[in-house]
């Protein structure tokens, strides 16, 4: 058995001071840590219950077409999230939407287009609220 302590997501942007600016200052993402010097310097980001990790430097973005990859951050209020990062110079790709499984669902997307899920979840969504358990 595997046991976990700690984990992270690990980006490697194309331009790692336009994503620190991303995640750091337009999303606003508390920074963890943060390691090394220069231009490539590390920054880790608290994530809620994980972190995300920005270090070294990538030649190509990520393949942004192959789903395999997205980031799923779950939010309080995603319609203020909406307008906050709409005031901030955020492209919205897809503004929140009720999705039929009963999630609000808002997209954005990183400097190199990884894609970014914004979610609320409703207070009485199964995920939150599971009447007779």
């Amino acid at each position: 058995m595997v046991h976990v302590l700690g984990s992270r997501i690990l980006l490697r942007p194309t331009d790692p001071e336009r994503s620190r600016v991303f995640y750091g200052e337009q999303l606003g993402l508390a920074v963890y840590r943060e390691f090394a010097t220069g231009p490539e310097r590390g920054t880790v980001y608290f994530l809620g219950g994980g972190f995300l990790e920005l270090s070294g430097r990538s030649d190509t973005p990520a393949d942004t077409a192959d789903p395999a990859v997205r980031l799923w951050l779950q939010v309080a209020d995603v319609t203020a999230v909406h307008g906050e990062l709409k005031d901030k110079g955020v492209e919205i790709v897809r503004p929140p939407v009720k999705e039929p499984w009963g999630l609000i669902e808002m997209w954005i997307a990183d400097p190199d287009g990884t894609p970014i899920v914004l979610v609320e979840i409703p207070a009485d969504h199964p995920l939150r609220y599971r009447p007779g358990i």
